[in-house]
C-alpha cells in the first residue's frame, strides 16, 4: 500500500505555503477514483472534482472519497470545459490539473509545486525528458505529438518536449493569459476539448511567464476506455496552433515571443528542495529527446 505523504514534508515551518487546488474532471470513471485518491498528498487544500455528466456511479464515489471536496457539473461537454469551470471555482494560490483515470500519479504534485515555488509561473509535465516515461502511450500517438511540438517549437519559439500532456500546474495568475472560454455559455466553444492542453500551453508561453518542465511518468488507464481520439482530437490540435499562431501573427510587436526559460525540473523528493532555487531543480534537456 502507498505511504501517503505531503507536497510540504519537511518543509520548515516558517516557510510561507501557498494553498494548492487539485481539479480532477471525470467522465465515467468510478472504478479509477479510488486509485486517485489512495495517491493524493495528505495536505492538499482544496480539491474541484468536476463531473461530466457521467451515467455510471462516478458522482457518488468521488463524494464518498473526498466529502470536503468541491463538487460541480460541467456546463457544456469536454475536457476543455470541465477544466475551465474547475479552474472558476477553484480558490487555491497553486492549481494544478490530472487526470481521474489514474494515468497521472498524485504524488508527483511535489515537483509541480517545487517548480513553482522556486520562480517558474507555470510547470508543464513533461513524459520525453530525463525522468518521465509512459505506458500509455502508442507509436502512432507518439509521433503525432513529437509532430504537432515540434511544429508549435518553430512558430512560437518555445522549446516544449511534450505538447500534448494534460498533467501541470501553474500560479493563480496565469488564467488571466490562458483566456479560456467562457463556462457560461450553452454553445460549445473552441477550447473544450482536448485542444485545451495546446491553448494553455501556447498562450502561456506568448505572454513571456517562465515555464519549467517537470518530469512525469505515465501509466495506462487502469479501468475503462479513453474518451481521447488520436485523429479527431489531434486535428483539432491542428487547428488550435494554426488559430493561435494567425492571433499571434495579428497582436505581437517586438519581443513578444520568449523561449522556454527553465527546460526542465525533476524531483522526487519534498518541496524542501524545490523551495532553494530553481537551478538545483531545472536540468537541461534538449527538444530531441521528445523524438
Amino acid at each position: 500500500m502507498t505511504k501517503l505523504v505531503g507536497i510540504w514534508d519537511g518543509v520548515p515551518h516558517d516557510f510561507e505555503r501557498p494553498t494548492v487546488s487539485v481539479i480532477i474532471p471525470a467522465l465515467n470513471e468510478e472504478k479509477n477514483l479510488p486509485h486517485v485518491a489512495a495517491r493524493m498528498p495528505t495536505d492538499i487544500d482544496e480539491i474541484v472534482f468536476v463531473d461530466g455528466n457521467s451515467v455510471d456511479d462516478t458522482v457518488a464515489v468521488a463524494r464518498q472519497l473526498w466529502p470536503r471536496a468541491k463538487h460541480i457539473t460541467q456546463t457544456r461537454r469536454g475536457k476543455g470545459n470541465a477544466l475551465a469551470c474547475g479552474f472558476e471555482a477553484a480558490t487555491g494560490d497553486i492549481i494544478v490539473m490530472i487526470d481521474a483515470d489514474g494515468s497521472t500519479d498524485p504524488l508527483e504534485i511535489t515537483r509541480y509545486v517545487g517548480a513553482l515555488v522556486s520562480g517558474a509561473d507555470f510547470a508543464k509535465g513533461s513524459r520525453f525528458i530525463q525522468g518521465g516515461g509512459s505506458a500509455d502511450i502508442t507509436k502512432f500517438r507518439r509521433l503525432g505529438n513529437w509532430g504537432l511540438n515540434t511544429l508549435v517549437n518553430i512558430l512560437f519559439g518555445t522549446r516544449y518536449t511534450d505538447l500534448c500532456y494534460g498533467y501541470n500546474a501553474f500560479w493563480r495568475h496565469c488564467l488571466d493569459v490562458m483566456r479560456l472560454p467562457d463556462v457560461g455559455h450553452a454553445a460549445p466553444q473552441w477550447g473544450d476539448g482536448f485542444e485545451i492542453e495546446t491553448m494553455i500551453n501556447v498562450r502561456v508561453a506568448a505572454s513571456q511567464l517562465s515555464i519549467a518542465e517537470v518530469c512525469s511518468y505515465e501509466s495506462s488507464r487502469i479501468h475503462g476506455v479513453s474518451n481521447l481520439n488520436a485523429i479527431r482530437d489531434g486535428t483539432r490540435v491542428l487547428r488550435t496552433i494554426q488559430r493561435e499562431f494567425i492571433d499571434k501573427a495579428a497582436r505581437r510587436g517586438p519581443g513578444s515571443l520568449r523561449r522556454l526559460r527553465n527546460p526542465s525540473v525533476c524531483s522526487t523528493t519534498s518541496a524542501e528542495q524545490a523551495s532553494t532555487t530553481s537551478a538545483e531543480q531545472a536540468s537541461t534537456t534538449s527538444a530531441e529527446q521528445a523524438s
